[in-house]
């Protein structure tokens, strides 16, 4: 059975059906989706407790306006993000 590329090397998913709206936190503009739980089909790790968002809870996704250098595109960059820490964030 064939391996699958890792995740690094494949291009990015679009997210689909979301409205994304910008948000400015402190260390730029952010590109911020509602994530519904009927949509959560898969565990992630929250990059600001560190804690995992499981499958079936709503939850946000977060990626820069502008690309880091170097990175195919924004999207590449999105994380997932519990909605409270997103919240809580500067």
């Amino acid at each position: 059975m064939a391996k699958r590329p890792s995740k690094h090397l494949r291009p990015a998913r679009p997210i689909l059906d979301n409205f994304a709206a910008a948000q400015t936190k402190a260390d730029g503009r952010w590109m911020v989706a509602n994530m519904p739980a009927g949509k959560a089909n898969k565990n992630y790790l929250c990059p600001n407790c560190q804690q995992t968002i499981s499958v079936g809870m709503a939850h946000l996704v977060v990626w820069p306006v502008d690309p880091s250098i170097g990175s195919a595109s924004a999207v590449s960059e999105r994380r997932h993000w519990h909605t409270a820490c997103w919240k809580l964030r500067r």
